[in-house]
């Protein structure tokens, strides 16, 4: 039954990791709409996984509503640990626009997201990590 649904391709709407402050570990997801219109009942699924010194690891799903983001905005999606960088950190996204159904895939694979990664992301107007 999920196979006869179509999903647009996701275009303009992108994740972003930032490190809120140069001397405390505070980083932060954000997702951004670049997009000249709302993205609306956006629904975000976050888990990391993976394994550390042969060991399997994974977090817990976490879920996000975070409803209606405005065109050209970008809004929070949660704190994240440092010490959850050496694993996969993946981030589903859902949204609507109008009637259609978005649905995107995001993956920060395993020390993706490291200070030398770092780069200005203008949206946030903060140094951070953009998923392209």
């Amino acid at each position: 039954m999920i196979n006869d649904i179509e999903f647009p391709e996701v275009k303009n709407v992108t994740i972003a990791v930032v490190k809120e402050d140069r001397e405390e570990s505070a980083w932060k997801v954000y997702l951004i709409n670049k997009n000249q219109f709302p993205i609306e009942n956006t629904l975000v699924s976050s888990k990391g996984y993976g394994e550390k010194e042969g060991e399997k690891q994974k977090t817990s799903v976490l879920r996000h509503f975070l409803q209606t983001i405005p065109a050209n905005k970008s809004a929070l999606i949660e704190p994240i640990d440092p010490a959850v960088f050496h694993l996969n950190n993946e981030y589903w996204v859902s949204y609507y626009v109008g009637e259609e159904i978005y649905d995107k895939r995001f993956l920060f694979v395993p020390d993706a997201i490291r200070e030398e990664n770092m780069t200005f992301i203008k949206e946030l107007d903060k140094e951070g990590i953009l998923h392209s």
